[in-house]
Parts: C-alpha cells; structure tokens; sequence
C-alpha cells in the first residue's frame, strides 16, 4: 500500500513545528519532525514577530523531513490570528510584521461604533484586531501603508514565501474584524469608510485551497517540491477541525488563549452576543466558530518564566491541586493580564485592588489561576447556550491546555456537563484533515472526525 504524506505547519506565539501525517491501517498516524522556538520582541519600539526566522525555520522543517526519509505530498501552514505583512507591488516587504500584542492600538477602538461594527463583521471588539492594527498604521506608518498592495496575514505571506502566489483565505481573515459575517466576504463598505485601499485585500480562498508546487529554488533547498494547500489558516479553525464535535457539543481549544464556543451554520450578530463577549469567527465548509476569547493559559505559561527552575506544567497543575481550596479568584479577561512586564506582580496587584486573599505561594497562585479559567469557562458556557437557544451536552477541549487534568476536573464540575480531554494535537491533527480531505483521502468532515475518535486516546473527565 502506497503511504501518502503531508506535512502541518502549525505556528504559536512561542514555538512553531512540523508535523507528518498520514493514514495507516484505518487510523490517522503522526510524527513531530522539526520544532524552533518563535516569540515577539521589541525592534525600533514595535513589539514585532522575526519573520525571517519563521521563513527559515520553515524551509529547516521541509528540508528535516527530507533528510529523515520523508517527502511528504502536500504541505499547509495554520497560524495564529489578526496579524499580517503589508506588501508592495514587487511583492516585497514593506515594513516589520508586528505583533497583536504591541500598544500601538491604543485608543483606535473609540473611534469606531462597536454596535454598528458588531453588526456586520460579528467581531468582538478586541483592541489587537486587524481592524485596529490597519487604524494605528494610517496614524502611525502611512507611507507603508500607501505603498502596500497586497495584505497577507501571517500564514499566508509564509505560503507565498514558499510559492511565490498570493492567496487570502476564509478563516484567517475572519480573524480581522473586516470581514462581512453573513456573506463571509470583505465588508466593503466598513472598509471604505475607515479610507482602506481596497486593492490590499485578496479575493478569500476556502481551506483546501491548493496554491501550487514550492518555487524551484526551495525545491532546490529541500530537496523535493510539494504541494502547498490553505488549511484552515487560522489555528484555532484547525483546531475545531481536530476536534471530536457532535450535535450539542461546545468546544474549548486550550492553549495560549482558551477559545470556547460552538459550531454553528449562520452568525448571530444581536447586541446581546456582543455584550457577552461572544464572535464570530470562520470555520471549515463556511461554518461559523461562535466562541469567546478568554486569556488561557497565556497566564501560566508566564507564571512559569517566573517561576525558578522553569517547573514542568505537569508540576504546575499539582501545586494548584494540593491547594485547590484557596478562594482567592481573578478575572481572567481583565486588560492588566494582556501583556504585564511580571504576571505574578500583576495578579497580585489586582486581587490586592479587588479585595481578594493573596497567595502566600505559587500552588496558591496557581489554584487562583485554574479555579478562575474553569469559572470563566462555565459563565461562557451558560452564555453560549442561552444565546444559541439550547443547553450544551458535552464540552469537547482540545490542544496542549487538555493535559492539564485539574484544570479539566475543575472545569467539568463548573460546568455540570461531561467533558472530553483530546486530542492534544488538535491544530496539525486539524490541518492535516483537511489536506487529506482535499486531494480525497477522506470524504468530509464527518469522516476525518470519525477517524479522530478511533487514532487518539480521548479522555472522559
């Protein structure tokens, strides 16, 4: 039997990897055959990403896979969202990719109608949208952006860094906040109105897309030229995609950010959703990801830099149990947690400023910080479900947040409904999917979530 390979590109804001995948004996099969570090840092007073880095590390990936044995057929990269690279007409960079984090957007949401906004794009209002990004670039750098003639978002100038095409796709850009929710098209006339040059934005491409073989000269480089295909480009999209979801299931991808919400077929863009923190994001076979954006385990991860010695997370989730009855709790979401200089000091700060007991050590810190996530998932939860008009069965968590099991514990018994831990993988295993479902390995979604269930361990809290 002939094994057909493809490899899933999926890029963090801390670490990116390549991953093989293929079919075998009725189940999906993987390999991790490159991993590099990736992060933000501060270049001419920008918080920005080293693309550069990113370009290289990818072709170092394509090359490993060569070099271990493995020419994989296709090849589609997933990263996260709103971020993008402005170019020229010569297909040239024009400025630094900077990154969803920096304070650039300060101040360019109060010039916009959140309401009117909402109404159209179904996007939360969150101050490192596109939407904004593109604002802070008119006050900021407009000679980049009056050059630009092309907009790609992170994943795709990567693609066109491996092709040399230019493609825009669905549910990347439904990331921006310029996107039409009901025609799942450019919102022309938002983008009129904010005095946007139309050319930058491309005609939008749904995952599967193929693009084409890599140039000759990175064929050269690795050794072999696959076929470059749009996943879900957003990894959040892959990462629903990975996932085991069922009628009357809700989803939660845990990583960096917790995003948890529902698939649905059309948005629902009322006020009420808006002021429940709820949007509406693109998903595969134009799905809408109705979902809320919550902090995640973006606030553990910096607790650990903090922390001596760097602790497993393993060791992490054990500290917080052994003090699991500390009441002291945070608002996860609160905009002091986004990008503080020390976590730690700022979490404390803030249960200072609320009146909460503060922590006496890190397994009380941590207990605050995984009592307050499971909280905040069950609030979504209850949201989400008065909103779309009927409870929710299951919650179904994916990503490297699911091997956290207190936390999965803790958000089971807040929730009051069964959860599912897995698969970790949720973001390649979802970019893979849907490479193999576009050159026909697999027949459609229902099939490749079918064949999840049967290839990884599922875990029932």
């Amino acid at each position: 039997m002939i094994k057909h390979t493809h490899v899933a590109i999926d890029l963090g804001a801390s670490s990116g990897r390549h991953v093989l995948g293929w079919l075998e004996n009725g189940k999906i099969q993987l390999k991790e055959m490159y991993r590099f570090e990736n992060g933000a840092s501060m270049k001419n007073g920008r918080l920005t990403w080293d693309h550069e880095s990113l370009e290289k590390n990818i072709i170092a990936g394509l090359k490993a896979c060569f070099d271990a044995g493995e020419c994989p057929e296709t090849v589609a990269i997933d990263t996260w969202g709103v971020d993008y690279a402005l170019l020229d007409e010569k297909g040239e960079l024009l400025d630094d990719t900077i990154a969803y984090r920096d304070s650039r957007t300060q101040g360019m949401r109060e010039k916009t109608d959140d309401d009117a906004l909402f109404a159209v794009t179904g996007m939360q209002p969150q101050p490192f949208n596109t939407i904004y990004q593109l604002m802070a670039d008119q006050k900021d750098r407009p000679q980049a952006l009056e050059a630009a003639d092309r907009l790609l978002f992170m994943p795709e100038y990567l693609t066109y860094k491996l092709t040399g095409k230019m493609e825009s796709e669905y549910t990347i850009a439904s990331t921006s906040g310029l996107l039409d929710a009901k025609k799942r098209d450019w919102a022309w006339d938002i983008i009129d109105q904010l005095g946007l040059p139309r050319k930058i934005f491309g005609a939008l491409r749904q995952p599967g897309f193929v693009v084409g073989k890599v140039t000759d000269e990175i064929a050269r480089e690795i050794g072999y030229a696959p076929l470059i295909l749009l996943p879900p480009a957003h990894d959040t999209a892959a990462a629903v995609l990975g996932a085991v979801l069922e009628e009357g299931d809700a989803f939660l991808s845990s990583g960096t950010w917790s995003l948890l919400g529902a698939e649905i077929k059309e948005p629902i863009l009322t006020k009420e959703s808006r002021l429940c923190g709820l949007t509406n994001e693109g998903g595969v076979e134009n799905t809408i990801r109705f979902l809320k954006n919550i902090m995640g385990l973006w606030i553990i991860q910096n607790i650990r830099r903090e922390l001596p010695g760097k602790p497993s997370f393993g060791d992490m989730a054990n500290w917080a149990k052994e003090n699991e009855a500390f009441p002291g709790r945070i608002d996860v979401d609160a905009p002091e947690f986004l990008a503080p200089e020390n976590m730690t000091e700022a979490i404390h700060a803030y249960m200072k400023a609320h009146d909460q007991p503060l922590p006496r050590n890190a397994g009380e810190l941590l207990a605050c910080v995984n009592h307050s996530l499971a909280e905040s998932y069950a609030r979504t939860i209850d949201h989400l479900g008065k909103i779309v008009g009927k409870p929710f069965k299951r919650l179904c968590i994916v990503g490297g947040g699911s091997q956290n099991q207190f936390l999965n514990e803790l958000t089971a018994k807040a929730c009051g409904i069964p959860v599912t831990a897995g698969p970790t993988e949720g973001t390649a295993i979802g970019n893979l999917l849907s490479q193999m479902i576009s050159v026909g390995e697999i027949a459609s979604v229902q099939e490749a979530r079918e064949l999840i269930k049967i290839s990884f361990d599922i875990k029932t809290v």
